[in-house]
């Protein structure tokens, strides 16, 4: 059986006008996960992910399945203790960046260290390798 292609510069909805591929090639997520942050650790779900390990309280790392083409991706997270409060932490990546994956850290602002959080989401964009 052969495998064929689809090839094209556009795609065009028949009410909802037409979209420049190059928007869903480039804008589209290359990776996200949702993440149970708290005790034993465990993707919940995920895309373009292979493993999370747990690093310290607080301090996570991920693994793609594809690389990333460059270490200049980015990431946007967020981080919950209870997923109706998002409220005093933050999530943000650390500086261990890499085609391969990256660290996430979670800080909670109000005690001003570092917590294990139930919820932790990530969403990547950039060029696969």
């Amino acid at each position: 059986m052969a495998l064929g292609k689809i090839k094209a510069d556009t795609l065009e909805h028949s009410t909802a006008g037409s979209l420049d591929t190059s928007y869903v090639v480039d804008g589209s997520s290359k990776a996200w996960y949702n993440l149970n942050g708290a005790g034993t650790i465990a993707l919940r779900d995920s895309l373009n992910i292979t493993s999370a390990s747990d690093d310290g309280v607080g301090i996570y790392s991920v693994s793609f399945s594809s690389n990333m083409s460059a270490a200049n991706y980015g990431i946007t997270t967020a981080s919950s203790y209870l997923l109706t409060s998002f409220v005093g932490n933050t999530c943000a990546p650390t500086n261990t960046y890499s085609t391969s994956g990256f660290g996430i850290e979670n800080l909670n602002t109000t005690h001003g260290s570092y917590l294990d959080y139930e919820y932790v989401f990530a969403d990547i964009k950039g060029d696969l390798a």
